[in-house]
C-alpha cells in the first residue's frame, strides 16, 4: 500500500482567532466586532475592565483590542493584569493623542496602538498584523510518499516505520525528492539545489543517486521510486510505479 504524497491543502483548517473587544463606548464596540466578524474571527465583548478579565478568564482571547479610557479600571490595569495570567497580543484604543499614553501603553504590554478615531478596517488590519507576528506557524508536516518519511528538524529518515542509515548527502537529497515528486532534475540542478554548489563532478550525483537507491529501493537493480529519465537526468515517482 503505497503512501499519497502530502497534500497542504488536506490539512484541517485552523480555528479561527478568537478576539476580546473591551470598550465602554457600545456603538464603536459594536462596530468594531462586526468588522472582525466580518473579516472571520470569533469576537466576544466586554464594557468594562472587570467584564473583560472575566471574559478573559472564561474564554482565553488570541488577542485583546482594549480601550485605554474604561470607567474604573482603566485599560493599562487591564492590560496589566492580563499580562499577568500569560502572553496575549493586545492592541490598544485610545481617543488620546498623547505620546507619553501610546509608551505607557506599549510598556505595559500592547503590541499595537490606535488612535480614536480611526478607519475600523484599518484596525482589522493592524489586528492581522498583530497576529501573525505573534501567533506560532503551525509546524510542517515531515515530507512523505512511497512509505518513505524524512524529519529535517530530527535529521531522521524512515521506510515503513523503520529507520534509514543515511549519510547526510544522502539524507538531503531523499528529502529534496520528497519535496519535488513528479519533476524530472538534471544532475546540474540537483548538484545546485541539494549540494549548493554551481560547478563540480557530476559523477558525485550518479554515485549518490546508486546509493540511495540501494537504501531506499525494493530492488536497487530496477529502480521504481528514483527513476532515471534518459537525456535528463533523475525523477521521484511518488507513487513507485512498475519498474521500467
Amino acid at each position: 500500500m503505497h503512501q499519497q504524497p502530502y497534500d497542504p491543502a488536506a490539512e484541517p483548517p485552523a480555528a479561527p482567532a478568537r478576539i476580546l473587544v473591551v470598550d465602554d463606548d457600545p456603538t464603536v464596540a459594536e462596530v468594531v466586532a462586526g468588522y472582525l466578524d466580518r473579516a472571520g474571527y470569533r469576537v466576544d465583548r466586554a464594557g468594562d475592565g472587570p467584564a473583560a478579565l472575566a471574559r478573559a478568564g472564561a474564554h482565553r482571547p488570541d488577542l485583546v483590542v482594549l480601550d485605554l479610557m474604561l470607567p474604573g479600571m482603566d485599560g493599562l490595569e487591564v492590560c496589566r493584569r492580563l499580562r499577568e495570567r500569560g502572553p496575549v497580543p493586545v492592541v490598544m484604543l485610545t481617543a488620546r493623542g498623547d505620546e507619553d499614553d501610546r509608551i505607557l501603553g506599549l510598556e505595559v504590554g500592547a503590541d499595537d496602538y490606535v488612535t480614536k478615531p480611526f478607519s475600523p478596517r484599518e484596525l482589522v488590519l493592524r489586528v492581522e498584523s498583530v497576529l501573525r507576528r505573534t501567533r506560532p506557524a503551525p509546524a510542517p508536516r515531515p515530507p512523505s510518499a512511497a512509505g518513505l518519511t524524512v524529519d529535517p528538524a530530527a535529521r531522521r529518515a524512515t521506510k515503513h516505520g523503520t529507520e534509514l542509515a543515511l549519510t547526510l548527502r544522502e539524507f538531503d537529497l531523499l528529502a529534496f525528492f520528497l519535496r519535488h515528486p513528479g519533476r524530472a532534475f538534471s544532475r546540474e540542478e540537483l548538484m545546485r539545489e541539494v549540494w549548493g554548489w554551481d560547478f563540480g563532478d557530476l559523477s558525485t550525483v550518479t554515485v549518490h543517486v546508486r546509493r540511495l537507491r540501494g537504501k531506499v529501493e525494493d530492488d536497487p537493480a530496477r529502480p521504481r521510486l528514483i527513476r532515471t529519465v534518459w537525456g535528463v537526468g533523475y525523477r521521484f515517482d511518488a507513487t513507485g510505479g512498475e519498474a521500467d
